[in-house]
This record gives structure tokens, sequence and C-alpha cells, in this order.
């Protein structure tokens, strides 16, 4: 099961820090990511983090203003989002890796999560 949470209405420039509780049998072992989908718009990758935390990887879109990290000891995933802007605007998805490793591909996933939403206003 993954639950992500701390989605909210913010305004451009601002921040936001989002959080995937996992179980650890979908934690364990398993790369993870974040993926979002704007209204009318396709999923997208996001971010993506291996399960030792030793590789990262982003959207262009998203690179130096997200960061994604994971606590093993808890079974959560994090996307810290900073200076956001308004075609952030989406529903964001946690996902399980099928693998030790991540992937941009929404198919490595076998296991997702309810969205959260994040509305980023100018």
């Amino acid at each position: 099961q993954l639950q992500a949470s701390g989605g909210g209405l913010v305004q451009a420039g601002d921040s936001l820090r989002l959080s995937c509780a996992a179980s650890r049998r979908m934690f364990s072992n398993n790369g993870m990511g974040w993926f979002r989908q704007a209204p009318g718009k396709e999923r997208e990758f996001v971010a993506g983090i291996s399960w030792y935390g030793g590789r990262t990887t982003y959207a262009d879109s998203v690179k130096a203003r997200f960061t994604i990290s994971r606590d093993n000891a808890k079974n959560i995933l994090y996307l810290q989002m900073d200076n956001l802007k308004p075609e952030d605007t989406a529903v964001y998805y946690c996902a399980a890796a099928r693998g030790a490793m991540s992937t941009r591909e929404a198919p490595g996933y076998n296991y997702w999560g309810r969205g959260t939403q994040v509305t980023v206003s100018s």
C-alpha cells in the first residue's frame, strides 16, 4: 500500500514536501518514483531513486528545484519541491519499481499510490 500526502495550494516560488508512506513489502529492495499528471495531459515521470538511495534521476523540468529522498527505516519516500511554478500543478503519484533501480517509464512500476493534488498559483 502506498499513500501520498503533503499536497496543497501554494503560490509560485513557494515550497512543498510530499511524503509517501509505503508498506515494507513494497518499499524494501525497490526503487521508488514520483510521477505527476496534469489535467488533459499524460502521466509523466518526475523523479526516481534507487533502493539504496545512491542514484537519483529527475525530469529536466524539475531538475535543481525538486529533491527526491527516502527513509528506509521508516518506509517513507519524499519529494521536496522548491521554487514551484504554475506548470507544476498536477496530481502527484508515488510508485514502487519492479526492481532495485528506478526508471523513467511508468511500466517499470508495479505499485501505485493514490495521488495528492498540488496546485501552484501565479
